[in-house]
């Protein structure tokens, strides 16, 4: 790729996360409690789908920044003023979340827009016309601009209007990348264009799944701090919901983290790899915020008997990080594990027990399970490692 004097050095080794990088990610802890908070004071369908919504939302403003950062130095004043101007943008729009379905609506639209336009018309302004990302970047623009408008009219309408609208935003931004941002007049990009550093991106995400797990064990101790009496079962709730973060933690980086670098850092087409890392850590990263939900349940009300939406967030939490789970492991070693297919049924077996069962009897089958699979999976990659030993 052409030099640059905002693009970032590459010299052939992994590329470094930046503190500048590291200290965007805060507004991200931040909105990611949002998010926990948000879904556990409206456990309905309409409180769900609004929540998904609005964490595609916040992973969207993350992920768009993560590729500017992997292309471009955040070391350099220009990008890093961009990059700071963007985290304000974010506190923002992160802060307007409990309400972006009611009176701030304009808020959280006009603050998202700002940031997902604003940057990239500010890249977009820096590359000369002949470079080869320009290109991409007024295509990128031109995307991010038809995503606003319906981010802003969802803004003047209510409820359901309001949702479907900010669906078909998100769907903009979601989905173009698919056909390589393709505009009539405009072409579209191919993904052998984007030159990105595998090893960088790779890490960022990785990073993110370590924001949204920590964010799950603070919100453990937060409940934890509240509860009146440390007896034993808000004891034994602890220890669920602690062994059950760590089993999904093990899942992730004891087994498959290594190995998602070195795929997606020796692939012939790596900018494909990382739009599919991006695509699957959407899913992935949204489980682990299901499952804070359902840890915050089980350790403030150990011996209630769930409701049907409290079974249904207790379960659909590592489901959906299971899921998740086993569509990145297929981009990574290009087969599904049995181990996670077998998790999600065993968790779609215990519905006919939280007929009975109280949320921490609930709370420790569901760790009980996770951990079944990361020892499958811990099993299978000493299996790997014996057989490339040899």
């Amino acid at each position: 790729m052409p030099d640059h004097p905002l693009l970032r050095h590459r010299d052939g080794r992994h590329a470094r996360v930046t503190y500048e990088e590291l200290f965007f990610d805060l507004v991200y802890v931040f909105a990611v409690t949002q998010l926990s908070h948000e879904l556990l004071h409206n456990l309905t369908a309409f409180g769900v789908g609004e929540t998904l919504i609005l964490w595609f939302a916040v992973w969207l403003g993350w992920q768009y920044t993560c590729w500017v950062t992997n292309w471009f130095d955040p070391e350099t004043p220009r990008i890093r003023g961009m990059m700071f101007a963007t985290m304000l943008l974010g506190l923002v729009m992160a802060a307007s979340l409990p309400k972006a379905f009611s009176d701030r609506g304009l808020v959280f639209a006009g603050a998202y827009v700002a940031m997902q336009v604003g940057r990239t018309a500010f890249v977009a302004l820096q590359l000369p016309v002949g470079h080869p990302l320009a290109p991409n970047y007024r295509r990128m623009l031109g995307w991010v601009s038809i995503s606003a408008v319906f981010w802003i009219a969802g803004a003047f309408m209510q409820h359901e209007a309001r949702a479907l609208l900010w669906l078909v935003a998100i769907l903009c931004e979601y989905v173009s990348p698919m056909f390589g941002f393709a505009l009539p007049g405009m072409g579209r990009s191919r993904t052998q264009e984007w030159t990105i550093e595998g090893g960088h991106l790779a890490e960022r995400c990785q990073l993110f799944v370590i924001v949204a797990l920590g964010e799950t064990v603070l919100a453990s101790g937060a409940t934890l701090a509240d509860a009146g009496t440390w007896g034993v079962p808000v004891v034994l709730a602890l220890l669920a919901t602690f062994v059950g973060t760590l089993a999904m933690w093990w899942l992730y980086f004891g087994t498959s983290s290594k190995d998602a670098t070195a795929a997606i850092t020796h692939s012939d087409d790596p900018g494909r790899i990382g739009a599919y890392f991006h695509y699957v850590h959407a899913i992935l990263i949204a489980g682990v915020i299901a499952s804070a939900v359902g840890n915050d349940l089980v350790l403030a009300h150990p011996h209630a008997h769930p409701t049907a939406a409290q079974v249904a967030v207790l379960l659909a939490g590592p489901a959906i990080y299971l899921l998740g789970s086993a569509i990145y492991k297929r981009v990574v070693y290009g087969a599904v594990p049995a181990s996670h297919l077998a998790g999600v049924l065993m968790l779609l077996a215990l519905v006919p027990l939280a007929l009975v069962a109280d949320m921490l009897v609930m709370g420790w089958l569901t760790t009980v399970v996770v951990l079944l699979v990361s020892f499958w999976e811990g099993r299978l990659l000493r299996g790997r490692r014996r057989t490339q030993g040899q």
